[in-house]
């Protein structure tokens, strides 16, 4: 049943407010999550078309809100950006090929994966906690994840959950952060690579 109310508070910092409905009644806790169009700041005084539903906890809370005048939240479309997820997929096949070849020492591997790992679970940890307006995890550590080898699994978090793939800022900072790490990678690597021509050539001419 789709109901019809005003936007009576509005916290941005916290992402969350309260609708009063039309005729009265208890007020209706929103996050921002709850809401079709993402981009869209919700202001005091809106008007808003949305459901109740209930979340982890068992409260009810309103879902599927839209502005008015726009589409209702079931023709929303979510676009998938395949390029991070083909990336990210790409990233990691061709270090286990490399670590194969030994081009790549185990540990550095093992590394990128458990990280990747850590940070998909942190991005599913944290869409959940906005779901229930719970405290979230601060964006500084999501980037320190993905610089310290975890990107793959934030590209495909990302996508796959629908967690922090709008907000502009977030996503410059991260993509950010996987130039810093693939060149430090791409360093790293041809400064081995230099050692062991240098004790070759020291081999050789011994």
């Amino acid at each position: 049943m789709c109901l019809t109310g005003k936007l009576l508070k509005w916290s941005e910092d916290k992402c969350f407010g309260f609708i009063v409905p039309n005729g009265g009644g208890d007020h209706v806790f929103i996050h921002k999550s709850a809401f079709s169009n993402k981009k869209r700041t919700p202001q005091v005084n809106d008007i808003l078309t949305f459901s109740i539903a209930k979340d982890k906890q068992g409260r009810y809370c309103a879902d599927k809100a839209t502005f008015a005048g726009e589409k209702p939240a079931s023709h929303a479309e979510k676009h998938v950006n395949k390029f991070s997820i083909y990336l990210a997929v790409l990233f990691l096949g061709t270090i286990l090929v490399a670590l194969i070849f030994g081009y790549l020492p185990i540990n550095l591997v093992l590394l990128y994966l458990g990280a990747s790992t850590l940070c998909f679970v942190s991005y599913a940890h944290d869409k959940n906690k906005a779901k229930r307006g719970a405290w979230r995890t601060p964006e500084s550590t999501l980037h320190l994840l993905a610089l310290a080898g975890g990107w793959p699994g934030a590209a495909i978090a990302q996508q796959t959950l629908r967690h922090k793939s709008k907000k502009a800022t977030f996503r410059f900072v991260f993509w950010l952060t996987v130039i810093i790490n693939i060149s430090a990678l791409c360093w790293l690597t041809s400064l081995n690579q230099m050692d062991e021509s240098t004790s070759l050539l020291k081999m050789l001419f011994s």
